[in-house]
C-alpha cells in the first residue's frame, strides 16, 4: 500500500484519528477539527458516559479501566480540547480529594507513598487539559523525589521496595514531563528536564525492549501496538516520547 492510501485510510477514521494525521503526519494543525472530538465518534461516547458527579466509573480510581483516571488519559489521548468543560469538574475533583500526604496523588488510602505512574499520567492529562501549574507543583514534587539511581521510575517502589526502574512506569513519567513543559509550565522544569535525559537514557540503556542484563526481549507484549496503552510500554509510545515530541518542541513537525 502506498503513503498516500495508508493516509486516506487513516483520515476515514475517526474524527480524533483524523486531527493526528493531520497534525503530526501532514504538519496540518486544524483546531477546528479538534473541536470535533467532543462532539462526535470515540470522544462524544466517552463524555455521553460522565456520571451527573463529574466522575466516571464509580469514582476517581474504581472500577478498574473504566474510572475516571483512565478515562481522561484517554481522552487526552484522543486529543479532547484542552477547553472543554466536562473535564473541569473531575478534574478539581481530584485535586480537591485526591492528593496524599506526599503531595502526589494517592487514590489508595492504605499505600502511604503516591504511586509515581499514576502522577506520571496525571501531569501528562492535566496538563494537557491547562490546570493551573500552581495546582501541579506538588505532584511535580512528588515525581522528582522518585527518581531511582540508575535513572528511571518505578511504582512498585512503594510497596515492594523495587530497586530497579521500570519501563511502563518511566516512560508514563517521561510523557507527563513532555506535556508539562509543552504546556508552558516552568516550576522546577530544568530538573523535570534532567530526569526525562536520565530517564530516555535508562529505555535506550535497554534498546527500547531488550534485557540490559541477557540481551533478550523483556517482554513480547512491548512489541506489540495496541490502544488504548494506559500505563502499558510499547516501543512505539516510547518511540512517540524521543522522536515525535522532540521534533514538535524544535519546530520541526
Amino acid at each position: 500500500m502506498e503513503s498516500r492510501e495508508i493516509i486516506e485510510w487513516l483520515l476515514s477514521g475517526d474524527v480524533s484519528l483524523q486531527y493526528q494525521v493531520y497534525r503530526d503526519l501532514l504538519m496540518d494543525d486544524r483546531p477546528q477539527l479538534r473541536l470535533r472530538i467532543g462532539r462526535e465518534g470515540w470522544g462524544a461516547e466517552y463524555l455521553a458516559r460522565r456520571r451527573s458527579d463529574g466522575h466516571w466509573g464509580l469514582k476517581f480510581y474504581q472500577p478498574k479501566w473504566t474510572y475516571t483516571h483512565y478515562t481522561l488519559l484517554d481522552l487526552r489521548n484522543l486529543c479532547l480540547d484542552p477547553d472543554h468543560p466536562a473535564v473541569k469538574e473531575p478534574l478539581g475533583k481530584i485535586l480537591w480529594e485526591e492528593k496524599g500526604c506526599d503531595g502526589g496523588i494517592n487514590p489508595a488510602g492504605s499505600v502511604a507513598v503516591s504511586d509515581v505512574c499514576i502522577n506520571g499520567m496525571f501531569l501528562n492529562y492535566a496538563s494537557w487539559f491547562k490546570v493551573p501549574e500552581a495546582d501541579l507543583r506538588s505532584a511535580v514534587d512528588f515525581i522528582l523525589s522518585q527518581k531511582m539511581p540508575d535513572g528511571g521510575f518505578n511504582c512498585r517502589s512503594n510497596r515492594s521496595g523495587a530497586i530497579h526502574s521500570s519501563l511502563h512506569t518511566t516512560l508514563s513519567v517521561l510523557e507527563g514531563i513532555t506535556e508539562y513543559e509543552r504546556n508552558g509550565c516552568v516550576y522546577r522544569l530544568a530538573e523535570l528536564r534532567e530526569a526525562r535525559a536520565k530517564g530516555n537514557e535508562f529505555i535506550l540503556l535497554h534498546r527500547l525492549f531488550l534485557s540490559d542484563k541477557t540481551g533478550r526481549v523483556i517482554d513480547p507484549r512491548f512489541l506489540t501496538l495496541s490502544y488504548p496503552g494506559r500505563w502499558y510500554y510499547d516501543i512505539l509510545r516510547a518511540l512517540r516520547v524521543r522522536v515525535v515530541y522532540p521534533a514538535l518542541r524544535q519546530g520541526l513537525l
